[in-house]
C-alpha cells in the first residue's frame, strides 16, 4: 500500500513537472523573441484575457460565459440527439439482418464523408440557423454511436445467447436481456467519441453565421490577430470536454459497474 502511494505520487509530482517544463518554456519563447507574440501569445498573456473576458464583452461583442453557454447547448444538444438516435440505430443494425442489409450500406458511403463537406449543402437547404449547426455538429457525433453499437451487439457472447435461447427466451427478450446490456462498454467508448467529436467540430459549425459562440470567438481572433483570444478560447473548450468526459465516466460507472471492476 505504501509503495503505491509512493508511486502514485511520484507520477503526480512528475506530471507537474511536465506541465511546469511546457509553459515555462513556452513563456520563455514568446519573452525572448523566439516566436512573435502577434503569433504565439505567452501564458501569462492568455490568462491575463482569461480573466478579463470572464466580464469584459470586447472585442467580439461577448463574454466568455455567454460564448461558452451558447456553445455548450450547441454541442450538447447536437450530442444528445446523435446518443438518442445512434444507439438504437446500431443495436438494431448489429442484431437484425434485415436491418444491417438494408441500412450498412448506406452507413458506409455517408461515414466516410466529413461533416465539414455537408456545410454547403446544409446552407442551401437548413439556411445559417441554430438547426443547420446543430445537424452539423450531431453528423460528427451520430456516427461512432452507431459503430460502437452495431459491434457492442455483434461481439456479444455466442455462448450468452444460447443459454438464453435454452431456457425459451425470444429474439426480441435476447436482444433487450442479453445483447444490449452486453454491448454497453462499447456503447460507452462510443458515446464518448461522440461527445469528442461533437466539441471538435464545434468550431466548424459556429462558422455558419455565428455571433456568440466559443467558435465565434475563436475565428474572429483570427480575423483580428489576436492568439490570446484564440487560445483562450481552444482552452475553454478543451477544459469542457475532459469536464463532460469525466461526467460520462462517473455515469459509466452507474451503469456498467463491472467494467471498473478489475480497477477496485
Amino acid at each position: 500500500m505504501k509503495l503505491k502511494k509512493k508511486n502514485q505520487i511520484k507520477y503526480f509530482l512528475l506530471s507537474v513537472l511536465g506541465l511546469a517544463a511546457f509553459f515555462g518554456i513556452w513563456e520563455l519563447s514568446v519573452r525572448l523573441g523566439w516566436v512573435s507574440d502577434r503569433t504565439l501569445s505567452a501564458p501569462s498573456a492568455v490568462i491575463e484575457t482569461l480573466i478579463r473576458k470572464l466580464t469584459d464583452a470586447k472585442p467580439d461583442g461577448s463574454t466568455l460565459p455567454q460564448h461558452f453557454w451558447q456553445s455548450l447547448k450547441l454541442a450538447l444538444s447536437s450530442f444528445l440527439v446523435a446518443v438518442v438516435v445512434g444507439v438504437p440505430l446500431g443495436w438494431v443494425m448489429g442484431y437484425y439482418k434485415v436491418a444491417d442489409r438494408l441500412l450498412t450500406p448506406l452507413f458506409e458511403i455517408l461515414r466516410p464523408i466529413p461533416p465539414i463537406a455537408w456545410i454547403p449543402i446544409v446552407i442551401l437547404t437548413m439556411g445559417i440557423g441554430m438547426r443547420a449547426k446543430i445537424f452539423i455538429i450531431f453528423l460528427a457525433a451520430f456516427v461512432p454511436c452507431v459503430i460502437n453499437s452495431y459491434l457492442g451487439i455483434r461481439l456479444t457472447d455466442p455462448v450468452k445467447i444460447n443459454v438464453a435461447k435454452t431456457f425459451g427466451a425470444s429474439p426480441f427478450k435476447i436482444f433487450t436481456t442479453v445483447c444490449i446490456p452486453s454491448s454497453l462498454n462499447m456503447v460507452f467508448t462510443g458515446v464518448r467519441l461522440s461527445l469528442n467529436s461533437s466539441w471538435t467540430t464545434l468550431v466548424a459549425a459556429e462558422m455558419l453565421a455565428s455571433s456568440r459562440g466559443l467558435g465565434y470567438m475563436i475565428q474572429l481572433g483570427r480575423t483580428l490577430i489576436r492568439p490570446d483570444i484564440i487560445i483562450v478560447g481552444m482552452i475553454t473548450i478543451g477544459i469542457t470536454g475532459a469536464l463532460l468526459n469525466k461526467l460520462l465516466a462517473l455515469l459509466e460507472k452507474k451503469i456498467a459497474p463491472w467494467r471498473y471492476r478489475d480497477e477496485a
